[in-house]
């Protein structure tokens, strides 16, 4: 006796159907996955977005002792760019370099810099003062240095390294950046010295000099918004794993309906 065929179907899957089948559920799962990882991404970049302990207002402008600040080596936190800090030590005489192309109440000039032995074996790069040209500039500095290893106490900002650049062929000496990386090159007396990453930028300057221009830092917002921005990325990319799940079982939906729409006609 042969089996009867089995009727055609009378109505296309719904969309539902579809959705429930053992293959949509497990990239259902998959998606779930995905859209998990990109909630955590996005948690943890709003826990970065909001500084919950920032520095009290004009925490920069209480004048520190440098070794409480950093040591020697040590990278600046972004809280600490421009912390008033004091230390004592000897200037190494032939150290005071120029730098070129300083800036001070926008008009354009040279700096002094010298390197303060702060400990044994240990000095940081201080600018001392600015000079409108470099006549006067050449001119402290061989005054600073006939005076000969002076001891000295400082009180300045500390200001990141501000990267090294290549001196043109004609002038190997010149420098238009605060280096103290640039500056250790050209320094004396270095083996094994340690040497701070940041500058410090005096107050006060020396006789022949003028005070540099180094106003306080502005106020941070406690609030990282580029954060914020990436966090709500991360929300969009997961909102977006479960579309993709969606979009792919509508079309399989789709194709079945058209497949059915076909043998019946």
């Amino acid at each position: 006796m042969t089996n009867p065929t089995p009727a055609p179907q009378q109505f296309p899957p719904t969309l539902r159907e579809v959705m429930l089948r053992g293959r949509w559920i497990g990239v259902l799962v998959f998606c779930l996955i995905v859209a998990g990882v990109f909630a955590w991404l996005g948690q943890w970049q709003l826990a970065r977005a909001i500084d919950t302990d920032p520095p009290p207002p004009g925490a920069t402008e209480q004048v520190r002792e440098l070794t409480d600040v950093i040591q020697p080596a040590e990278y600046l936190a972004e809280t600490l760019g421009g912390q008033r800090v004091e230390t004592a030590g000897t200037w190494v005489p032939d150290d005071f370099i120029v730098v070129s192309r300083r800036m001070n109440q926008e008009v354009e000039g040279f700096w002094v810099t010298g390197q303060l032995r702060v400990a044994e074996k240990t000095s940081i790069a201080v600018a001392l003062g600015w000079a409108e040209t470099r006549e006067k500039a050449d001119a402290a500095v061989a005054a600073l240095n006939a005076a000969g290893p002076v001891e000295a106490e400082i009180t300045g900002r500390l200001i990141d390294d501000e990267g090294v650049t290549v001196p043109p062929s004609n002038d190997a000496s010149y420098l238009e950046r605060m280096s103290p990386a640039a500056l250790l090159g050209r320094w004396h007396d270095i083996e094994q010295l340690n040497v701070y990453r940041p500058y410090l930028a005096s107050i006060t300057a020396p006789e022949g000099l003028v005070d540099i221009h180094s106003p306080a830092p502005e106020e941070k917002s406690s609030v990282n918004w580029l954060n914020i921005f990436y966090a709500a990325e991360w929300a969009i990319f997961a909102g977006f794993a479960f579309y993709f799940w969606y979009r792919l079982a509508r079309d399989a939906w789709e194709r079945e309906v058209e497949e059915f729409e076909d043998r019946l006609a």
